[in-house]
């Protein structure tokens, strides 16, 4: 007779929850590095691409060549390109942006006096996309599932497709003319002693093709989770509509929602500088333009940088809210 043993299947490992944060966090930190150092090569790199010469523009249209030259060696323009890159780096680790020679004004001081009025701009519009965006597509979504109401889902789909295609500048041109030229209710631009009623049409020229893409995905989210078993089980139920909407079916479409959101606010900050342009915003987009058209190309360069590094720490944002949310989206595991 001969001894037999059963064998019992291993046990899954237990994965805590602070170590998939610090594995979640390191990956995030290490991309924000990866980023931020891609961005300073590209800022560098981007000066010797803008048309014309610094030199000529910082010195003046009635210097004399001799002036010229002196202004291209005070800048350092006559250097060897890796040793201005080692200064520009160097300046940076120590907090120096530059010096913004068609202003007279650090670089750093000019950024973070514009800063306020661009993130102002994207948050506020990030805001309303999220607050009429989410409901919208909810409502879309409860009331033409099953097939319910084609007309109002095919015209849905129809007007959100052309919003969501008009470019901002083309939005600001459009509000423009409707609201402050024709009906005269709002400014056409930013104006100091109306900096409210000044921010509301930058704000909706870049959140309305925003509202409608993200509308389109809450929609369609929404109609998947309403054919889930549970949600069947949960009018089973009788919940009220409100209820069921915000206890079964916003949790799901939340991670998506957020993940878009993300992108969307990226993609803002790059729609502001058209926007603010059209506006006169007085933000880092009609900063960076002003400063294009100057051959301003410290300014350039500290504008451009902050810009990503906004967008990298807004990604980052949005990852860790996202890991909050959804533990899967951090590595860890349920046990």
């Amino acid at each position: 007779m001969t001894d037999t043993t059963e064998l019992t299947p291993p046990r899954p490992r237990r994965v805590r929850a602070g170590s998939s944060w610090t594995g979640f966090a390191l990956r995030r930190l290490g991309g924000l590095a990866g980023t931020v150092v891609i961005a300073v090569v590209v800022t560098f790199v981007i000066v010797p691409l803008i048309p014309g010469d610094p030199a000529v523009s910082a010195a003046g249209p009635d210097a004399t060549i001799d002036q010229i030259n002196r202004v291209r060696a005070e800048l350092g323009l006559d250097r060897p390109l890796y040793e201005r890159f080692f200064d520009y780096v160097g300046g940076l680790l120590q907090g120096d942006l530059g010096h913004s020679f068609s202003l007279n004004a650090p670089v750093s001081e000019v950024v973070f006096r514009r800063l306020p009025f661009t993130a102002g701009l994207s948050f506020l519009a990030l805001l309303v996309v999220l607050v009429l965006a989410v409901p919208l597509g909810m409502a879309i979504g409860a009331l033409t599932r099953g097939g319910k109401r084609r007309r109002l889902d095919s015209t849905f789909n129809y007007v959100t497709a052309v919003v969501a295609a008009i470019p901002p500048y083309v939005m600001a041109t459009l509000l423009v003319l409707l609201f402050a030229v024709t009906l005269e209710v709002l400014p056409p631009a930013y104006t100091r002693s109306q900096p409210g009623l000044s921010l509301l049409l930058p704000a909706f020229a870049l959140s309305l093709p925003s509202i409608c893409l993200i509308a389109r995905v809450v929609r369609r989210e929404t109609a998947v989770v309403l054919e889930q078993d549970f949600l069947r089980t949960a009018r089973g139920w009788r919940l009220s509509g409100l209820r069921m909407a915000l206890r079964y079916v916003l949790p799901n479409v939340l991670t998506s929602t957020l993940t878009l959101s993300g992108i969307v606010l990226v993609a803002m900050l790059g729609g502001a500088i058209s926007v603010e342009t059209v506006f006169g915003w007085p933000g880092l987009g009609l900063g960076v333009v002003n400063a294009v058209a100057t051959k301003d190309y410290p300014l350039v360069q500290g504008i451009v940088l902050i810009l990503a590094v906004l967008s990298a720490l807004m990604t980052m944002a949005v990852d860790v809210l996202l890991g909050i949310v959804d533990p899967r989206v951090r590595g860890g595991q349920h046990v």
